[in-house]
């Protein structure tokens, strides 16, 4: 059983039937037009309408608290993402390859992985017994970006213009005794450039091979009177745009004890020759980068009740990756915040660190 299925484990019987996949809001037939987006509903939300590349659909979204919502139906009907129920986990299943999107129903809510990668910012939501996904999974995840206009109360949903490279899941499986090794890692296809594809997939395999060196050796000390132990390992891709890729690889190992631990690696490259970046090959046009970095980490750091004190400034440059428009800095479990707490994670637009007018990707082309 795996970190995300962990979180999952426990069903919430009968929160969510089948046919909560079947609702969604439509457009009144035969108009051409949506039905009217301002007036309030009585939960509290306006009705989005919903177009796909410029054309109006016949689904309605939701603005809600500030965020977007998507219906599931969306996915399926105008998406085309082929979705499946599994009663007996109570999750529905959207999309197929690296972009395969889950949702569990649990009694804590409505979690959501990618891919296998539990993503903790998002989470599904449930109106009118509708099953919905926040725009930013759409945006951040699964390939898509969006034009909203508050005024005219519509959403413009657009294909994202990608990097022409193939991303596939090779793993790594392996039992041993009663415990388990099971790592998904990429390796990518298509570059013209056969010498950074092999770099790129060079590193990603060791990252991996590495982990399952560690496992081995954890597994050949243990003892017979030791609950079985367990190794996995699972990525998303964040970043596919202007000849950079961007992802970030959560490993997680049960060796004993009342928890397991994960370790969080991060791998951003340069499709034009295979080079690893760091924050310096991004940032660089900025010459206080670091400094400011450090001040406004450590700002947020002190803020948190939980901070164990002893950030003195950025230790690595490989701990980030990007989003669109943003780099993402964390921190591991334990470094500077309880295990309760999860991975800090510091969001920065690419604006608040470059000077105007400045591109983060200039120097790669």
């Amino acid at each position: 059983m795996n970190k995300t299925n962990k979180l999952a484990r426990t069903w919430g019987a009968g929160m969510l039937a089948a046919a909560l996949l079947l609702g969604g809001t439509v457009v009144s037939a035969g108009t051409g037009e949506a039905a009217p987006v301002k007036a309030k509903v009585k939960a509290g939300y306006s009705l989005v309408a919903l177009k796909y590349n410029g054309t109006l659909t016949m689904q309605q979204g939701i603005f809600r608290e500030g965020k977007l919502w998507i219906p599931v139906t969306f996915l399926k009907n105008t998406l085309g993402m082929p979705i499946t129920y599994n009663k007996a986990e109570n999750s529905y299943t959207a999309g197929q390859g690296i972009r395969q999107t889950k949702l569990t129903v649990t009694v804590y809510g409505i979690s959501i992985a990618v891919n296998g990668y539990f993503i903790n910012e998002y989470e599904g939501r449930s109106y009118n017994n509708r099953l919905y996904v926040p725009f930013g999974l759409l945006s951040d995840y699964l390939g898509y970006r969006g034009d909203f206009s508050a005024s005219s109360g519509r959403l413009n949903i657009m294909n994202r213009p990608l990097n022409k490279v193939t991303v596939t899941t090779e793993t790594y499986a392996k039992e041993i005794g009663d415990s388990a090794i099971r790592l998904n890692y990429p390796q990518i296809a298509g570059l013209a450039e056969a010498s950074a594809q092999k770099s790129i997939n060079d590193t990603l395999r060791q990252a991996a091979m590495s982990f399952a060196e560690d496992a081995d050796r954890a597994i050949a000390e243990k003892s017979e009177q030791d609950r079985p132990y367990e190794f996995d390992s699972n990525y998303v891709v964040t970043y596919n745009q202007n000849g950079v890729l961007s992802l970030v690889m959560d490993q997680y190992a049960y060796t004993g004890g009342a928890h397991g631990m994960t370790l969080r690696q991060a791998f951003t490259f340069s499709l034009k020759d295979g080079k690893r970046l760091l924050l310096k090959d991004l940032f660089g046009a900025n010459p206080n980068y670091k400094k400011l970095l450090n001040e406004k980490v450590g700002k947020l750091l002190r803020a948190d009740e939980g901070y164990f004190g002893g950030f003195t400034g950025l230790n690595t440059e490989k701990y980030f990756y990007l989003k669109d428009g943003r780099v993402v800095l964390f921190f591991q479990l334990y470094e500077y915040t309880p295990y309760a707490a999860g991975f800090p994670e510091f969001t920065f637009t690419f604006n608040e660190l470059l000077p105007d007018g400045s591109n983060p990707f200039a120097r790669l082309k």
